[in-house]
């Protein structure tokens, strides 16, 4: 399908503007088309609108067509103009083109000279706007919140993303919890027409059930005890921007059902009006549960199911894309020391394969996690083995008692004996089971070493 451009016309001859659109309009029937008398009227359409295209008379009164084309080029740089003009002179032509003009045409125009100039003018700015198109693409997909990997499974994601981002349809994304499904949202929206408008999350799990209405659509004032004001609602906020709700799958039937009145009729209700409010919002929508049970089991709308899943985007698990692991984990360590404004660091082959073989069940998240607290509790520049152990024995503090998390003493003395644990057998190997010179190392007195390895029950010699 050939992009359209939009030609504006602008001549205070009325009737010679009118009939220049008439004759375009038969040439070039897919453009859109716009015709004005006076530069001020089409320096206001250009405030408002896009095109790619100008034709404009040279001498007009009050502003003339060299003026128009200096200011309608400073509004929008890429803007294509051809000049008309009686007055047919090479200096006239040559000022207008120094100016910032494409090409220039006299008056009375033949129509076999109009098309053509009219035509590589369109051509020119169908170029300029797939090339701002793909340099725009290009910026927006090398931040730090890019999807990062390259598996097939990967691939396969960003190929979906880059597909559903061009239309305005309500965009399922399913996944398990961790592998990244807000990213993918946001990456969408990036990709969208609805870039430069806000991208709005409402976490549904998150907000309590009779709160959640307000917090979608809004309320009135003494629409319930505390409402002391007026309060839009998300959705409003949300107005010409996208909307992403989260963990759909945990609405209540109550608000599943206003929800489907909002996508049906494109507008809103506030709590406690009478009076709807037009939105035009895009809506993408994540669970990492399977909505066709909770509809077989009456918990979940059918009806909601299918407004919400006109597209889908199913994100892998960690698991299904392992090669990345590798590229995820160097991706994680290097924002992690952004972060913490420390110098960077790196790990050795020996510890990225052995992140590899690790399980996963928390996905990409619990990976960052890890490796975040890899980059907290390791000292030195380079993260081999030992550090990783170190990290997974500052994990082991899953205790739970019968009624839940164990004393806050008990917990707090795990995790102590886990760090020290692991980072006394760390020092005895370093130091080939020789006592003396893991204390001096660690900084801690032989005898405060000798304490420590008699409680935790750790022979010395085991380690020459």
């Amino acid at each position: 399908m050939t992009q359209k451009v939009g030609i504006l016309l602008v001549d205070d001859e009325v009737d010679f503007a009118v009939g220049l659109a008439r004759l375009l309009s038969r040439r070039f029937p897919d453009e859109r088309i716009k015709a004005v008398s006076s530069a001020a009227e089409a320096l206001s359409l250009l405030q408002s609108d896009s095109f790619g295209l100008m034709l404009s008379d040279l001498n007009m009164p009050g502003m003339d067509g060299v003026e128009l084309l200096r200011r309608a080029k400073a509004m929008q740089p890429e803007l294509g103009v051809i000049m008309l003009t009686a007055y047919g002179t090479v200096k006239t032509a040559v000022d207008a083109l120094k100016v910032g003009a494409y090409d220039f045409l006299t008056k009375p125009v033949a129509p076999e000279n109009l098309f053509l100039t009219v035509e590589r003018g369109l051509e020119r700015a169908r170029l300029l706007g797939e090339n701002s198109r793909l340099q725009d693409l290009l910026e927006r997909q090398c931040g730090s919140n890019e999807l990062v990997g390259d598996s097939l499974p990967l691939r396969r994601l960003k190929d979906g993303v880059q597909a559903v981002a061009g239309s305005d349809y309500t965009v399922l994304i399913r996944g398990e919890s961790g592998t990244g499904k807000e990213l993918v949202a946001q990456t969408i929206h990036q990709l969208s027409g609805r870039r430069n408008s806000p991208l709005l999350t409402v976490n549904c799990p998150a907000i309590p059930d009779q709160l959640l209405e307000s917090e979608l659509f809004g309320h009135v004032k003494g629409a319930f005890t505390g409402a002391d004001r007026d309060r839009k609602g998300i959705f409003v906020s949300a107005d010409g921007g996208t909307l992403l709700l989260d963990e759909i799958g945990d609405i209540s039937p109550g608000i599943q059902t206003k929800l489907l009145r909002a996508l049906q009729e494109g507008e809103i209700r506030p709590v406690g009006s009478s009076r709807t409010i037009p939105v035009d919002v895009r809506i993408l929508a994540s669970t990492n549960q399977p909505l066709e049970d909770k509809i077989k089991d009456g918990s979940f709308r059918e009806d909601l199911y299918y407004r919400l899943n006109v597209l889908n985007i199913n994100v892998p698990a960690l698991r299904e894309r392992c090669d990345d692991i590798v590229i995820l984990a160097r991706h994680f360590l290097t924002l992690s020391c952004e972060e913490m404004k420390v110098k960077p660091k790196s790990m050795t082959p020996e510890a990225v394969a052995y992140l590899t073989t690790k399980s996963w069940p928390g996905n990409v998240r619990e990976l960052q996690n890890f490796v975040r607290r890899l980059a907290v509790f390791s000292s030195g520049e380079l993260l081999d083995l030992p550090h990783l152990r170190l990290v997974e024995g500052l994990d082991g503090n899953h205790c739970n008692t019968a009624s839940g998390l164990a004393p806050y003493k008990d917990a707090k003395e795990k995790v102590v004996d886990n760090f020290t644990r692991t980072y006394v057998e760390e020092l005895l190997t370093q130091s080939g089971g020789n006592v003396s010179a893991a204390a001096r190392h660690s900084g801690l007195s032989r005898v405060a070493l000798q304490k420590i390895l008699k409680r935790l029950n750790i022979e010395a010699g085991a380690f020459k």
